[in-house]
């Protein structure tokens, strides 16, 4: 008898008639396992990305609700309730409370303060073999051809908000004195590429 409850082999044949000798997970393999399932988003949630994998696929992540990196005791509560969440029925609670907050709260995210949001889309960079160049409308000192052309340079390295910030502050060359935005940008890249010998 303690033979039996001890072994706890199963015997399955295949179609073939092939005997397999299966051996089942017991309640402790399978509790960690529950374990490390339940709480692998916490693991990712903390990353660099706060975002499991499914989630940086579609551009969301997990923020606290002042927008600051989710903290490890935020992430521990919003995963553990994931367990209420899923009440009465395949995640009814959380879609009921997500459809009636205008916030999209779980009630996991109520109980941690924080709230999945979509993660800011950088901009296209623009790339200067795309840009026409662009005849300059004030005469260029060698100094300036060589900060327009750096610029040019750094441009793949800057943010959009950046590049147009720089390129305002060199726009009386193009024309656009005083203005800024990407038409200038474009104009300002345009004339580093005259700069450097390309014509139209």
């Amino acid at each position: 008898m303690a033979h039996d409850v001890l072994d706890t082999v199963v015997a399955a044949e295949t179609p073939e008639g092939i005997l397999l000798e299966l051996r089942p997970a017991g309640l402790s393999a399978r509790f960690y396992a529950f374990l490390l399932e339940w709480f692998y988003p916490v693991a990712f949630e903390l990353g660099r990305s706060g975002a499991t994998p499914g989630k940086s696929i579609v551009g969301i992540k997990v923020v606290m609700d002042n927008g600051l990196p989710v903290t490890p005791a935020a992430s521990f509560t919003r995963n553990l309730l994931r367990v209420a969440d899923f009440l009465p029925f395949l995640f009814g609670a959380a879609i009921v409370s997500m459809l009636l907050r205008q916030d999209s709260k779980r009630l996991g995210d109520l109980a941690a303060a924080t709230i999945v949001v979509h993660q800011p889309q950088r901009p296209p960079k623009i790339k200067l073999d795309d840009v026409m160049p662009v005849t300059p409308v004030l005469p260029l000192a060698p100094r300036d051809q060589a900060a327009i052309v750096a610029l040019a340079a750094r441009a793949p390295t800057l943010t959009a908000e950046r590049l147009d910030e720089l390129a305002a502050i060199a726009a009386a060359v193009s024309g656009d004195g005083g203005k800024a935005g990407p038409n200038v940008t474009r104009r300002i890249l345009g004339v580093a590429q005259w700069a450097m010998g390309k014509r139209a």
